[in-house]
């Protein structure tokens, strides 16, 4: 049938040869929708059931002349099949043209099997506690002190050779200055008692505490003036008075702080503790002079031997063997003789007390710049003053 033949239009109603016919996609039966203004006749096609729609212009008026209209049309009895590339064709009802035109479906396309998913890591050997192997990676939130720990590395490291160095080199003052007189004794003691305070705080995790440093090396510089003042024969009175008016007088700025309930406590303790001990490092101006000479002698060999590279047992063996002898040196040398080797050994214990203290859970390196120098001398400071006494 040509494409520019005319077909009258009669608004009543279509001749089954006057409907217009559509291809596959194209016809709105092929979706269940109605198309309006082409009413659909009860004529099956193939491969497709049909359905009778009523005429949406029945009933109404003719309108005038009958009208035509020109364009492409498709032959109704036309229907072009499509051979399939890959396979026979599908049968039933999915079985429809495509378009108008004759273009072979595109081939099958088979998806790649998924790879295998990959195997879980193996768990690390495990040792004969049932504990796997320690490592350094992992949670960022742990101390050195604990990733020592898990790597089974004591946490407890010692403040080295160069704090031992200061810390001798602060002794030999403290017992030139014994020998020369208590002023010129006051002058070393002096920086022990600020480096005693600065590195008890930091030692305790507490940085900046500037109010709190200030307050116990006020203290110590208190004590001491009482010391001078009062002379050595009142000294326990001066120390302990000291040490009494500055407690409370930390427990009343404290209750003055605005802050929360712990961390007012815990920088209590701490002020008070390091007044206590800058107060105590005054011991020195108390003591017999010959006392402070042997025992500072002594401290300063202790702390250098123990600093070896020695192990543990073998190197707070030697360095208390040391000391006795350093005391027993240094006693010759003064009137307390052959006793010098029992305050020489008491001055060495309480020095490596304050070593073990000041190398407590894995300190920083201000803290034995500070502490890992100070504390073996403040701690022997109530051995030289007692020993001293009771030697003499």
């Amino acid at each position: 049938m040509s494409n520019d033949q005319q077909y009258p239009y009669h608004p009543g109603g279509q001749g089954p040869e006057e409907q217009p016919q559509y291809g596959y996609g194209q016809d709105p039966q092929h979706y269940g929708y109605p198309q309006q203004g082409y009413p659909q006749q009860g004529y099956p096609q193939q491969g497709y059931p049909q359905q009778a729609y009523p005429d949406p212009s029945a009933g109404q008026p003719d309108q005038g002349a009958a009208q035509t209209w020109q364009g492409q049309t498709w032959d109704t009895q036309y229907q072009p099949t499509v051979q399939r590339t890959d396979g026979p064709a599908p049968q039933g009802e999915h079985a429809a043209p495509v378009g108008t035109g004759s273009y072979p479906l595109p081939p099958e396309v088979h998806a790649e099997p998924a790879p295998p998913a990959p195997a879980p890591p193996a768990p690390a050997a495990s040792g004969a506690d049932g504990y796997s192997a320690p490592t350094t990676l992992g949670n960022a939130r742990i101390t050195d002190a604990q990733r020592a720990r898990a790597e089974g590395r004591s946490p407890i490291i010692a403040p080295g050779i160069q704090p031992a160095a200061i810390t001798a080199v602060l002794g030999l003052l403290l017992a030139l200055g014994a020998a020369i007189g208590s002023y010129a004794l006051a002058v070393p003691l002096v920086l022990l008692q600020a480096v005693t305070a600065a590195g008890w705080f930091r030692l305790n995790g507490m940085w900046p505490a500037r109010q709190g440093i200030a307050l116990a090396f006020a203290g110590g510089l208190v004590a001491d003036v009482a010391l001078l003042a009062a002379g050595r024969e009142n000294g326990p009175a001066a120390i302990i008075g000291t040490l009494g008016v500055w407690v409370l007088l930390t427990v009343v700025l404290q209750l003055r702080s605005r802050a929360g309930a712990d961390e007012r406590m815990q920088g209590l303790m701490a002020t008070v503790a390091s007044a206590a001990l800058a107060v105590l490092a005054a011991g020195h101006l108390a003591a017999v002079p010959d006392a402070v000479t042997v025992g500072a002698v002594a401290v300063a060999a202790a702390v250098l031997v123990r600093a070896l590279p020695l192990p543990a047992p073998v190197s707070v063996v030697a360095a208390l063997a040391v000391a006795a002898g350093a005391g027993a040196v240094a006693g010759a040398a003064t009137d307390l003789g052959a006793k010098g080797a029992l305050l020489g050994l008491a001055a060495g214990v309480c020095a490596l007390i304050g070593l073990r203290v000041a190398s407590y859970d894995y300190p920083s390196r201000f803290v034995h710049m500070t502490a890992g120098v100070a504390l073996p001398l403040t701690a022997a400071a109530p051995a030289v003053y007692v020993l001293g006494r009771v030697l003499t």
